[in-house]
């Protein structure tokens, strides 16, 4: 069976309050790999967070990745957890006994896109979403205090939207320790949309109105354009950054 076509569109904002953007993102097409991170640690460290997951990402990748082609399969799980916990540790070494670069982390949503199955890992709480025939679902769990809160039914959802630990991590680029990034593999037909969010897209706009301003017939650059809108019309508290790819047929 012939793989997909995909085309991307990706957008980063600052938002209305920040002045400064600490998201990243990039796209590496030859690859199929599309990334997401989202600093963490004040202007200068979290931008700089950021910009070491996206520029060093796509070599670990390549290398746990670059022979396999059945994402489905148990070593496409286990090279790219590895090369999401290799990144974490490459991001500690940075950051031990540099003087400002203390608390410096970072979020990391990825996905690598093959035939006709995208591999998606992530740590801490940028997000992928999966949209078909119109139904959204997200195809990653926020690795965050409240989210842990909410499954423990110690929370309720309408608590947690409030809740003063909201954006506290459980995991990310960067932990101490091992980091142990969620694993999807979802298949993928003709018409899907994938996106790749960072909080400051999904703090703003709750998944249904996600749902509607992503989908075709716009542009994946359309689509883009209007959900950063979107989260600047409902305020705009953080950065805004959002990459979609949307699945093609393939070629004739």
């Amino acid at each position: 069976m012939s793989a997909l076509r995909f085309v991307h569109a990706g957008l980063s904002d600052p938002g209305r309050v920040r002045k400064e953007n600490q998201d990243g993102w990039t796209a590496r097409v030859r690859d199929g790999l599309f990334i997401v991170s989202d600093g963490m640690g004040g202007a200068f460290r979290g931008g700089l967070a950021s910009r070491i997951v996206v520029e060093t990402l796509p070599a670990l990748v390549a290398e746990r990745l670059g022979n396999v082609r059945d994402l489905s399969g148990t070593a496409a799980r286990e090279g790219l957890g590895t090369a999401i916990s290799e990144l974490s540790a490459h991001l500690r070494r940075e950051t031990d006994g540099e003087p400002g670069l203390s608390g410096m982390g970072a979020t990391v949503v990825a996905a690598v896109i093959r035939g006709r199955r995208a591999l998606v890992g992530h740590l801490g709480d940028s997000r992928a979403y999966l949209l078909r025939e119109g139904r959204l679902a997200r195809l990653t769990e926020d690795h965050s205090l409240v989210r842990l809160l909410l499954s423990q039914g110690e929370i309720t959802p309408e608590e947690a939207a409030r809740h003063p630990a909201r954006g506290r991590l459980t995991r990310c680029v960067g932990m101490p320790g091992a980091a142990m990034p969620g694993i999807r593999c979802p298949d993928l037909r003709p018409a899907d949309r994938l996106l790749l969010c960072t909080d400051g897209l999904t703090s703003m706009v709750p998944d249904d109105r996600i749902s509607a301003l992503m989908a075709p017939p716009l542009s994946p650059a359309g689509a883009c354009g209007r959900l950063v809108s979107a989260a600047n019309l409902a305020g705009g508290k953080d950065n805004i950054t959002v990459l979609i790819i949307s699945i093609l047929p393939a070629s004739a």
